[in-house]
């Protein structure tokens, strides 16, 4: 079946997907933490902020680091809200949006 028409602006792009797009997402010290790979500019302040949570990838992207260090929610919630382009949320178990 054919994908639906598309009008002008609503045009849709697709990107190939990497394991680090898969992996953009992780429960670390009890927050949902999501990293917008479309967003991050490789600023570095989140890797920073958590250099146990927190790396770049061979795009310069960040992403989670294989094995997370030990960190605090505090911690963690501040090391999203470091990041100028906002690439970083945090979600508490309810859902909540805690950073940016």
């Amino acid at each position: 079946m054919p994908p639906p028409p598309t009008g002008e602006g609503h045009e849709r792009s697709f990107r190939p997907c990497y394991m680090s797009d898969i992996m953009s997402e992780q429960i670390i010290a009890g927050l949902r933490i999501h990293i917008d790979r479309d967003l991050c500019v490789c600023f570095g302040d989140c890797i920073e902020a958590a250099p146990g949570v927190f790396e770049f990838d061979d795009e310069d992207i960040a992403v989670f680091v294989s094995e997370v260090g030990p960190i605090s929610r505090e911690g963690l919630i501040g090391a999203c809200a470091s990041c100028p382009v906002d690439a970083l949320t945090a979600f508490d178990e309810e859902g909540k949006q805690l950073a940016p």
